[in-house]
């Protein structure tokens, strides 16, 4: 293996305690907002009636939640679904009135303020079903980070399995403050991308560590950082070349997509960025503070037998 010369490494892991602080405000300022101003949970996980309706003219979304509340819909969430003229309202369960009737008398109260308002989709989804799809969604992260733990103590080291976790958690943690602070809306759509993000960042930490793992088996040098910094600068071409075109997809579907997809291309957006950087930093500077060295990763040589009566006179 053609190794690189000292000078032409890049010095990562110098800035290792510079990136872990800024990565642990990140998390911290993450778990306050999810703390103080929670998620804006989409109707898959509260449940309730979504209706989107579509406007003659650019909606006066002032104008149509004070007339929504003068008739009866006082909880009404209104936002703007794509263009101006696309609006969706969320409604909190009635157990009452079925999702059909609602929805006409809802559209009856809008032709107050735009007669020619029509109702283009209903959606409608019990209490249970959504407190049941939160419970197992959040189930199938754990478990995919718990699994993913095991793998990479028995593929490569425990101490870069804990590291590869951390870096997850990093991911999953940073993604879901971002739509906290933002207000975004949270649904099983973006729940789906939080665990492609942990795939992709995945997949980029058992590549640096794989790359680690050679080199700290091959390489004559006895200074962990340096080797670490060889691998990462090895790995970096591919790991640059995989982010970029993955964004440039993203990016189209974050302009064209629509509004059905806006969320996830904006949570795999966000992900892919700070999927590469915990890659870099997060899961290599954990397993260097959990004191992984050369000799974790080399083989123990297990003597044949009868090796020593070979080598008698």
């Amino acid at each position: 293996m053609q190794l690189l010369r000292i000078k032409d490494t890049i010095r990562f892991m110098s800035a290792r305690k510079v990136s872990m602080a800024f990565s642990a405000l990140l998390i911290l300022a993450s778990i306050l907002s999810l703390t103080f101003k929670g998620m804006n949970m989409g109707l898959d996980f509260t449940g309730g009636t979504a209706v989107e309706v579509g406007f003659s003219q650019p909606a006066d979304l002032p104008k149509v939640r004070s007339t929504l509340a003068e008739n009866g819909f006082p909880d009404a969430s209104v936002t703007l679904f794509g263009s101006s003229q696309d609006v969706l309202v969320r409604l909190a369960p009635r157990d009452d009135v079925k999702a059909e009737i609602l929805g006409n008398q809802l559209v009856d109260a809008l032709k107050q303020v735009d007669s020619n308002v029509e109702m283009r989709r209903i959606e409608f989804v019990g209490p249970s079903v959504g407190e049941d799809l939160k419970e197992q969604g959040g189930l199938a992260m754990l478990t995919a980070l718990l699994c993913i733990l095991i793998y990479v103590a028995f593929r490569f080291e425990w101490r870069f399995a804990v590291g590869a976790v951390a870096a997850l958690f990093h991911d999953v943690i940073l993604t879901m403050g971002l739509f906290s602070l933002l207000g975004l809306e949270f649904d099983l759509t973006i729940l789906a991308a939080i665990l492609a993000v942990i795939g992709y960042s995945l997949n980029d930490t058992i590549v640096v560590s794989d790359r680690i793992r050679e080199n700290f088996r091959k390489v004559r040098i006895d200074d962990t950082l340096e080797i670490i910094d060889i691998s990462l600068t090895q790995t970096l071409n591919r790991t640059l070349v995989t982010s970029i075109t993955t964004i440039l997809v993203l990016v189209a579907l974050f302009v064209w997509g629509g509004q059905t997809i806006h969320g996830f291309a904006t949570a795999l957006l966000f992900g892919v960025f700070i999927g590469t950087y915990s890659s870099v930093y997060v899961a290599s500077s954990v397993a260097v503070a959990m004191g992984v060295s050369k000799e974790d990763l080399i083989p123990v040589e297990v003597e044949k037998e009868g090796a020593d009566l070979d080598a008698m006179p």
